[in-house]
């Protein structure tokens, strides 16, 4: 009766547009009053204030105040600049341009929606300009900002980290470098379907609604224009060098290293790109005060909901029902991820996985599965979550600055996520992809 009265009403609330961070508490704190009654108070003020109070997580805050500084600062600009001037002028060059700028500004933000909403204003109106689809710049944009939670500094595996600890030894660090070569990988796969994509349209010569403008073309810069480009963009590279270097150099945990990161960015942007006021520093503190605010509530939220699952035992009657429906490692794996990529459309990461960790975890080390790679593939399945209709939030960004209904940039969409799942199913089923980096470099 629990588990349907938990799962029940919290979809439920989704599916009537509650906001998650409301749907899950409310889910939470009515279940947990049902089965525990006025006791329950002490309870959830105690689960919430703990979940939130550990000194891993002051990391998120940090982190996302070092992103929100760097897009005050100039830096995604500079990025863009510096992509442009090595690639511009390769065919498809604004293709590589994109994904290359979502990768660097990803290691630097470690959020999907924040990389959308600082390359998407610049970048998908030279992507139309190069003679692609409005719709298929949204989408290329949409879809490139999922790697941010993907690659290292990741607020995703953070947060896993963080949910798992009890149950396995993983490190943050070691997760970190795990997600280097997926996201990799899920860039190269972003790129290849934009080309094929233009290909196609440049084949049917299919109609476009929108004015299309002559393609810009971009000359083949010189190493005068490399090197200038990258002198003006090397401070904003430095940051993860500086953060990754530092983490794995033993220097300072990744929670030092976020607050490393934020009074870099202020010094750069104050002081070397100066761009960066006293004036702008309060609207960067209410940004990131805000995107916090909502990071830490969710938290708190679902870690009542993880509290019911592994109290109640509902996380072992779920994974017993699977476990019984099939002991076959290939059918497990794929359930589990249709689970997770249907659960990612609809509820953010942070909450995924306090909800979802406590049921995959055991199932998953049953299977003897490596702990890095279920960290990886679980947050592999909710970075696609990020651009998967009908909720995906990178989307809506990616919308809101094309101007485009989202049922358009939802069905654009489509070729990306086939190709995002082609890569899932290969971190999945080859362990070594997630590994490789991580052993190689000596990070336990």
């Amino acid at each position: 009766m629990t588990i349907i009265l938990l799962f029940g009403l919290f979809f439920l609330l989704v599916l009537l547009k509650v906001p998650i961070a409301i749907a899950i508490g409310t889910t939470s704190v009515f279940v947990l009053f049902s089965i525990g009654g006025m006791t329950s108070v002490n309870t959830m003020s105690n689960i919430m204030y703990t979940s939130i109070s550990t000194f891993t997580l002051l990391a998120i805050p940090f982190f996302i105040l070092a992103g929100v500084i760097m897009e005050y600062a100039g830096i995604s600009k500079r990025l863009i600049s510096f992509a442009q001037t090595l690639v511009g002028n390769v065919r498809g060059g604004i293709v590589f341009i994109t994904v290359i700028t979502a990768l660097f500004f990803a290691a630097i933000s470690g959020s999907g929606p924040a990389t959308v909403a600082a390359i998407g204003g610049i970048l998908i109106p030279a992507i139309v300009k190069n003679g692609y689809r409005k719709d298929t710049a949204a989408s290329l944009v949409a879809s490139s900002g999922s790697i941010g939670i993907i690659v290292p500094p990741s607020i995703a595996f953070i947060v896993f980290a963080v949910v798992a600890g009890d149950q396995i030894d993983v490190t943050i660090g070691r997760l970190f470098i795990a997600g280097i070569v997926p996201g990799i990988l899920l860039a190269i796969a972003f790129v290849i379907t934009a080309l094929m994509i233009k290909w196609r349209d440049d084949q049917k010569l299919l109609p476009v609604k929108e004015e299309v403008k002559p393609v810009q073309k971009y000359e083949r810069s010189s190493l005068k224009d490399i090197g200038k480009s990258f002198l003006s963009a090397f401070w904003g590279l430095l940051i993860p060098i500086i953060i990754l270097g530092g983490i794995y150099g033993g220097i300072f945990t990744p929670t030092e290293a976020a607050v490393v990161a934020v009074f870099y960015g202020l010094f750069i942007g104050m002081f070397v790109y100066r761009e960066l006021s006293i004036k702008k520093l309060y609207n960067v503190f209410v940004d990131a005060s805000v995107q916090t605010a909502v990071v830490m509530f969710i938290v708190s939220s679902a870690s009542l909901f993880a509290y019911i699952i592994t109290s109640e035992r509902i996380a072992r009657q779920i994974a017993d029902s699977l476990l019984f429906i099939t002991e076959n490692p290939i059918l497990i794996l794929l359930l589990i991820n249709l689970m997770l990529l249907v659960a990612g459309a609809f509820i953010d990461a942070i909450s995924a996985f306090y909800i979802f960790v406590p049921i995959i975890l055991p199932i998953a080390l049953f299977l003897d599965m490596d702990p890095t790679v279920i960290g990886v593939f679980m947050t592999l399945n909710l970075a696609i979550g990020l651009f998967t209709p009908p909720v995906g939030l990178n989307l809506y960004v990616a919308a809101g600055i094309t101007k485009l209904p989202i049922s358009q940039v939802s069905k654009a969409i489509l070729p990306f996520l086939i190709a995002a799942i082609v890569v899932l199913i290969l971190v999945t089923f080859i362990p070594e992809i997630s590994t490789f980096l991580p052993d190689l470099i000596g990070i336990d």
